[in-house]
């Protein structure tokens, strides 16, 4: 055993986590350091960029990244359904949700980001969704399946992965709907003569597109049917629906950061040297 070995402490284990694995270990040829990385989710990393292929096939293993599990490599301790929970950095320790307390010698923060909800109310009933991992779109899965076909499900977010999303949902033989608050479908990358044809095209393929409206509130209804809860737009409209999937951006997932003590950017975010 190397007796100067040190610790390396690895917090997330999504597709940059996983790439700074990759590149330590093939650097370290001597064996010098110690990985131990901390898994939020229960499967190791995989392409998120390409979750809706997800949608279909329904194998996870497609989306997996080359050698996430690390197998044969003894200085890899890969910790799955394990994420961080407290930071001690004078200490320099870290402790998980199972209640491990991990000494390090580095500290590698890979949390990501995490998705946006806008806080309207209902937004934490059970048939709200949001879709960000393998996890979310099983959720999705099943709440789609239990409506059945042609039940409506309303997606909060007409910018790329929102519309992903609602096609996902048409996928699942489901009646998309797609709110976006400002007045054309992808603000951000499109202008008003191209929110028109995005518009046209994927309203040909089933989605249904209500853009410059904002969404004021879910609520619970009790009637017979799939359709159990109303979304209340902001201009007066209703539309009943099985489940509600937010697509509304990220932020960067910095709370444990933050309550470390760690230095954090204005908007945001692990300020670095």
């Amino acid at each position: 055993m190397n007796s100067t070995r040190k610790t390396a402490v690895v917090v997330g284990h999504g597709m940059v986590g996983h790439r700074f694995v990759e590149a330590l270990r093939s650097r370290d040829e001597a064996g010098q350091w110690q990985v131990i990385i901390l898994s939020e989710e229960k499967l190791p990393a995989y392409d998120r960029v390409g979750l809706s292929y997800y949608v279909g096939n329904w194998n996870a293993d497609d989306l997996a990244l080359p050698g996430n599990m690390y197998d044969g490599d003894d200085l890899v301790d890969l910790r799955l359904g394990q994420r961080g929970e407290a930071i001690d950095l004078e200490a320099k320790t870290v402790t998980s949700t199972s209640g491990d307390v991990i000494s390090y010698d580095a500290l590698v923060m890979a949390t990501g980001s995490y998705p946006f909800v806008p806080p309207v109310p209902g937004h934490d009933l059970p048939e709200c969704f949001v879709y960000r991992t393998i996890d979310d779109l099983d959720g999705i899965r099943a709440a789609a399946e239990a409506a059945g076909p042609g039940a409506h499900g309303v997606v909060v977010g007409g910018g790329l992965l929102g519309l992903e999303a609602a096609n996902a949902l048409r996928l699942l033989g489901m009646t998309p709907h797609v709110i976006e608050y400002n007045g054309r479908l992808m603000p951000a990358q499109v202008d008003a003569g191209g929110g028109a044809i995005l518009e046209k095209l994927v309203t040909d393929i089933g989605l249904n597109v209500h853009t410059g409206v904002g969404t004021a509130k879910i609520v619970s209804i009790e009637e017979e049917g799939a359709d159990n809860v109303t979304v209340h737009l902001s201009d007066d409209a209703e539309i009943k629906a099985s489940l509600v999937v937010f697509s509304a951006g990220v932020r960067p997932q910095d709370a444990l950061a933050k309550a470390s003590g760690l230095e954090i950017g204005a908007r945001g975010g692990i300020l670095t040297d």
